[in-house]
């Protein structure tokens, strides 16, 4: 199939006009079917990876069951993620062996949906003063063995593991396993300087940034500083237009620079779903609207999924250009996917969403196929 007259993201030069050609499941410098698309009006994007979020449509990850994965899966798609990286919880090692096994399966498996071409280990190594929705009974300290578990268990899926590098053993733990996962520093009380030995030790990444770490500030500059002072490290950013306010959105994007800020949704299984009672990580949650908080008023993830975050930072003022790789490019490089999916570009996968002049999801194409919407 080849797509006319839409205005194509392009990693070096932003929007350009051109034709984009699919041969099987792959893009192509030419088609051979005959068909073609007038996409005149319209944005062609990269399909989204979403490297953190935990579940959707009444699911959540952590259940590790084959049917909510797949409804989760099948969501993600419907709304143009074409490639899913689910996050667990802090949850006790059977059931992450659960979760694990569960994921590899379904990559096994399943037919239809997001491609899943990870997991991520938000917990349990994390710090108990900063573990906000985390169930702090089931904390753990950094575990190489634990890890390699459950690294085995998900049959190499594993590509992200959160740290709070304070803790005991944390910087040994990061020097062991950095080269194997991407280590992003999170749920954390570390102070600049323990925060730069991490990344000395080998961490790349900052888990939702500003959310269950130390506040960014002139004199104690954190997590957040030690993260902009290292050149190797993207920051993760919720930009549901609740957990981040939309200047420091702005900030963020001209600190860090589009391409070290990876747009993440966070959501818990309300998303998608109406408002009220649910649970995460075995605790309740009350959604109203935007808003998924704990008993106590603590955000509890969020409701708003990757393509709406995408679209609210441009609402705030980041040039789509730089949402739009800050949702599908970065998070692709993040989990090392980034060689078949994530740009527009020959020989990669056509997963493509369609997009209309207010950045509403028209149609969505997973390996060359028109799986959602018309054009």
């Amino acid at each position: 199939m080849r797509l006319t007259g839409a205005k194509v993201f392009d990693v070096q030069n932003g929007f350009v006009s051109r034709d984009v050609c699919i041969e099987g499941e792959l893009l192509a410098d030419h088609s051979s079917d005959g068909k073609s698309a007038d996409l005149s009006g319209y944005y062609l994007i990269p399909g989204l990876t979403d490297v953190h979020f935990h579940g959707a449509k009444g699911h959540d990850f952590s259940d590790a069951d084959p049917e909510g994965l797949q409804v989760m899966a099948d969501y993600e798609l419907s709304r143009g993620v074409t490639q899913i990286c689910p996050a667990g919880m802090t949850l006790l090692e059977e059931q992450l062996i659960k979760v694990c096994k569960n994921a590899a399966q379904h990559r096994k498996n399943s037919k239809s949906g997001a491609l899943l071409c990870g997991v991520n280990l938000e917990g349990p190594f994390l710090s108990r003063a900063k573990k906000g929705a985390q169930n702090g009974d089931w904390l753990h300290e950094p575990d190489v063995a634990m890890l390699r578990r459950l690294e085995e268990a998900s049959e190499g899926l594993v590509k992200l593991v959160s740290v709070a590098p304070e803790e005991p053993g944390a910087l040994e733990f990061i020097k062991e396993v950095a080269d194997e996962v991407t280590v992003s520093i999170a749920h954390t009380t570390a102070d600049y300087d323990t925060a730069m030995a991490a990344y000395a030790a080998g961490a790349r990444q900052a888990t939702h940034l500003f959310n269950a770490m130390p506040p960014f500030t002139h004199r104690a500059p954190g997590v957040v500083g030690a993260a902009f002072d290292t050149p190797e490290c993207m920051a993760e950013l919720i930009c549901d237009g609740v957990h981040i306010h939309a200047s420091v959105v702005r900030a963020v994007f001209q600190l860090f620079g589009s391409k070290r800020v990876i747009l993440i949704s966070d959501t818990m299984r309300a998303a998608g779903m109406p408002d009220g009672d649910y649970t995460l990580g075995g605790q309740p949650v009350q959604v109203k609207g935007k808003y998924a908080t704990l008993e106590d008023g603590t955000l509890a993830g969020s409701v708003t999924d990757l393509m709406n975050c995408m679209k609210t930072a441009v609402s705030f003022g980041i040039p789509l250009e730089d949402a739009v790789r800050a949702a599908a490019v970065n998070p692709a490089k993040a989990i090392g996917i980034y060689s078949r999916v994530g740009s527009i570009e020959n020989g990669k996968l056509a997963n493509l969403a369609v997009l209309d002049e207010n950045l509403e999801l028209k149609a969505v194409f997973l390996k060359g196929e028109l799986v959602h919407g018309t054009v």
